[in-house]
């Protein structure tokens, strides 16, 4: 697989794939190993070479996102998405539903340093040039490879594949699987041994070996796109980096919305952008939560206050903590912040509602 012929990667966007593509390669015989002693005595159905070929024909790219989150210009995402037909990397945006590092010399600029071989720290790099980030979505979780960074998400088309980097688990932890579409065994190594492992992975309870080969087989040999079980997925999925940028037209194939923003201005925006890109509109299953019912262990003591105080200040009645609710308040936090201190800072009640979320994607349920 080659990269769109309609778009071509800068030196640096090219180097960064071409580093990991170099990194996977030297590591394949090893996981080529992995893969078989995982594999042995499954049958000749479970060959190494089949589900290689299924991870690398299945896999779809997702990007998750907030789309009511404001940016520092006060738009939303959404808003921003519509207006400029592109969803940019949080070193452009300056927003982050993970780490806010992404800046020359922090956190973010320094694992990629070492992800991507210095790829983007180069003379002349600019910003636009960084990664947008997603993941890879092998068993179809309606609710997209990492909900943890947004309700709703961009499913891409399977040609951005092939000017995308992969690795097990989130980058901030250093990660040492990698792999590309087409080196994909680094990646597969790595999955087949944490479901052997832990019994944990992608977010699903539950999935060991032989029911994460089953799954990509069977999907395979479908050859149909067909969403399963939501994910769930906060800390075990496949992380991919996307070079090149992602262009709404060209690189997307459909949006795929938290039910909580049907009918509001945010939904509505995401609809006109649908339609103008010409692109598919979607809706998944969504999750909601009694304010009441918010685990206290999970994420901290902090949040079921925080929750029972978002519902009672933001909720209609009848209204579950759901994607959108939690969105009404983040957008009062940074709005008027002063509503709000005594809570602690304005970063610390972000984090705080990022948390909530967390707790929204791991316990609630489907809506209706």
């Amino acid at each position: 697989m080659t990269p769109d012929a309609d778009w071509v990667l800068t030196p640096a966007q090219a180097a960064a794939v071409r580093h990991v593509r170099a990194v996977a390669r030297r590591n394949r015989p090893a996981a080529l190993a992995v893969i078989a002693r995982h594999l042995a005595g499954f049958g000749a159905r479970y060959e190494p070479e089949h589900l290689i070929s299924a991870v690398a024909e299945q896999g779809r790219l997702t990007v998750n996102f907030h789309p009511d989150r404001l940016l520092a210009d006060g738009r939303t995402v959404a808003q921003a998405l519509a207006a400029e037909g592109v969803y940019r990397s949080q070193f452009v945006t300056g927003i982050s539903n993970g780490g806010l590092t992404a800046y020359p010399g922090g956190d973010r600029d320094r694992w990629e340093e070492v992800l991507f071989g210095g790829a983007y720290q180069r003379p002349g790099v600019s910003l636009a040039d960084r990664p947008v980030y997603g993941g890879l979505n092998l068993l179809d979780h309606p609710d997209g490879a990492c909900p943890r960074f947004g309700s709703c998400y961009l499913r891409l088309r399977p040609a951005v594949l092939a000017r995308t980097t992969l690795c097990f688990g989130d980058s901030h932890r250093g990660p040492t699987d990698l792999g590309t579409v087409d080196v994909p065994e680094p990646i597969l190594a790595a999955l087949l041994t944490a479901t052997a492992g832990s019994g944990v992975s992608l977010g699903v309870a539950g999935m060991d070996t032989a029911r994460l080969v089953a799954t990509l087989l069977d999907r395979r040999e479908r050859a149909v796109w067909r969403p399963g079980a939501a994910g769930r997925a906060l800390d075990d999925y496949v992380e991919a980096q996307i070079h090149g940028g992602v262009d709404l037209a060209r690189d997307v194939e459909a949006i795929v919305v938290d039910p909580s923003f049907a009918g509001t201005g945010t939904g509505q925006v995401l609809a006109r952008l649908a339609r103008r890109s010409g692109v598919a509109l979607r809706f998944h299953g969504g999750f909601v939560l009694p304010a009441d019912a918010v685990d206290p262990d999970f994420r901290g003591p902090a949040i079921p206050p925080l929750a029972a105080r978002v519902h009672a200040e933001f909720a209609g009645p009848g209204e579950p903590v759901d994607a959108a609710l939690i969105g009404r308040a983040a957008a009062s936090v940074v709005r008027d912040p002063g509503r709000w201190t005594d809570r602690g800072s304005t970063a610390e009640t972000l984090q705080h509602l990022k948390q909530l979320w967390h707790v929204l994607v791991a316990f609630g349920a489907r809506r209706g």
